[in-house]
C-alpha cells in the first residue's frame, strides 16, 4: 500500500513537486536553451561558419540538441545550406514560395525530413560538420533515443506533468524554426535590404527565436554572426555570441559590413564602383528611404489638391523594390502612378539603372566606373533634392 501511495504521489507531483508556475518557468529556460543550440550551433557555426565555437559548448550543444530534438548536425546544416543556394526555388527545400504558405506552416516538419532522406543533399551541402566518434556511434546512429532520455528525464522530475513539458520541446522547433521562420519569414514582415530572395524580418526584435527573426537580414548577409543591423533591431543570439567571446569560448568571424563616408569626391572613382558593389545592399537601402521620402511629398501635394491618394499610397509600397518583387496585380497601377509623377518615375528609372551597374558580366571596370560617373551626374543635375543628396553621398562612400 505504501508503495502504490509512493507511486501514485511520485505520478502526480515527481520528485520535486514543482509549482505550475515553476514548471513553466522550467520548460521556457529548456526550450530557450534549444533555441540557442539551433541558431548559435547549427546556424551561424555550422551551416554558415559565422563564428568558431570553443570545444566546450560546441559539445554541450551538440548534447543538447540531440537530447531535446534529435536533430543530427549533417542533416540540418545540408537541408539549410541548399535551402540559400536554391532559395525561392522548386529545389528548395521547404520555400513558401515554391511549395506554399500553408504547406510549409503546417507541414514544414516533414518538408524538412524529406530532404534529409536526399543523400545528394547531404553529401554536397553537409560537408565539414562533425563525423567524430560520438557522432558516428551516438548522436547520429540513435538520433532518437536522446529525446526518449529527454522523456523519462521530464516524467521523473515531475510526474504526468512532464508529458506536456516533453510535448512542448517536441514541438518547439517545428513550429518556431521550420513554420514560423521558413514559412512566415519568406512571406510576411518587413525587408530592410533587396535580397534577390523573398525573406523577411519577422520582428525587429529577435528574442524567441533567438534572433532568427531577422531573417531578411541574415539572408542579404548570410555569414555574418550578427543578425541586428539597424539601431532599433535587437538579436539576443548575438549577446550570448558577445559573452562567450569575452570568455574566450567563441571567436567572431565576420559581421555585417558597414558603408564608409569620407570626403565628396569630385567625381565617382573606382573607389566608389568598389563601395557601390560591396554595399550594394546598404547603398540601395538608402536610395529607397530617398525614394519613400519623395513618395511622402508627392502624396502631401495630392492630399493639398483634395486629391485621390489611393494608387499612389498603394504605388509608394512597391516603388523601391525589385520590379521581379511587385505583385504582378499592382504593376498597371504602378505604371501609371509613374506616368503621372515624374519625379518618381525618374527616380525608379535611376535605382533600376545603378543596380544594373553590379549585375552587369559583360562590362569592364573602367566602363562601369565612366557608367557610375554620368549616373551621378544625371542625378545631381535632374532638379530631384533627393536625387542629388543621394548622389553626393554615394561619392563620398568607401569600401
Amino acid at each position: 500500500m505504501l508503495l502504490l501511495d509512493a507511486a501514485l504521489d511520485w505520478l502526480a507531483h515527481g520528485l520535486f513537486a514543482a509549482s505550475w508556475w515553476q514548471i513553466v518557468l522550467y520548460t521556457l529556460a529548456v526550450t530557450h536553451i534549444t533555441i540557442l543550440s539551433v541558431t548559435l550551433y547549427l546556424h551561424r557555426h555550422q551551416a554558415h561558419r559565422a563564428l568558431d565555437l570553443h570545444a566546450i559548448p560546441s559539445h554541450f550543444f551538440r548534447f543538447w540538441l540531440w537530447l531535446t530534438t534529435g536533430q543530427v548536425t549533417k542533416e540540418w546544416v545540408g537541408v539549410h545550406r541548399k535551402h540559400h543556394a536554391k532559395c525561392e526555388t522548386m529545389e528548395d527545400p521547404h520555400s513558401p514560395h515554391a511549395h506554399g504558405i500553408k504547406t510549409v506552416l503546417y507541414t514544414g516538419a516533414e518538408l524538412y525530413r524529406a530532404e534529409t532522406k536526399n543523400k545528394e543533399t547531404l553529401a554536397k551541402f553537409g560537408r565539414g560538420t562533425p563525423d567524430d566518434w560520438i557522432e558516428r556511434n551516438l548522436y547520429t546512429r540513435f538520433s532518437w533515443q536522446g529525446v526518449g532520455l529527454m522523456l523519462i528525464i521530464n516524467l521523473a522530475l515531475f510526474g504526468v506533468a512532464g508529458l506536456s513539458v516533453w510535448a512542448v520541446q517536441m514541438m518547439w522547433i517545428p513550429i518556431t524554426a521550420a513554420g514560423i521562420i521558413n514559412g512566415i519569414g519568406h512571406y510576411w514582415g518587413y525587408r530592410n535590404f533587396e535580397a534577390p530572395d523573398a525573406s523577411t524580418n519577422v520582428s525587429p526584435w529577435g528574442i524567441i527565436i533567438g534572433g532568427e527573426e531577422l531573417h531578411n537580414n541574415h539572408h542579404t548577409y548570410p555569414t555574418s554572426a550578427k543578425f541586428s543591423v539597424k539601431p532599433y533591431e535587437f538579436d539576443i543570439g548575438w549577446g550570448y555570441i558577445r559573452a562567450m567571446e569575452i570568455m574566450g569560448l567563441a571567436s567572431v568571424k565576420k559581421v555585417p559590413p558597414r558603408l564608409r563616408l569620407g570626403a565628396i569626391q569630385p567625381v565617382a572613382d573606382e573607389k566608389t564602383l568598389e563601395a557601390l558593389i560591396a554595399h550594394r545592399y546598404e547603398v540601395m537601402a538608402g536610395f529607397a528611404r530617398e525614394l519613400r521620402r519623395a513618395g511622402k511629398a508627392e502624396l502631401a501635394l495630392l492630399e493639398a489638391k483634395k486629391a485621390d491618394v489611393s494608387r499612389l499610397k498603394l504605388a509608394n509600397r512597391w516603388l523601391h523594390r525589385d520590379e521581379d518583387k511587385v505583385p504582378a496585380a499592382a504593376r498597371p497601377q504602378i505604371a501609371q502612378i509613374r506616368a503621372e509623377h515624374p519625379v518618381l518615375d525618374k527616380m525608379v528609372t535611376m535605382r533600376e539603372e545603378l543596380r544594373q551597374m553590379w549585375l552587369s558580366t559583360s562590362a569592364s571596370r573602367e566602363q562601369l566606373a565612366a557608367d557610375l560617373q554620368g549616373w551621378c551626374h544625371r542625378a545631381e543635375e535632374s532638379g530631384i533634392a533627393a536625387l542629388r543628396e543621394f548622389s553626393m553621398k554615394l561619392r563620398a562612400a568607401r569600401a
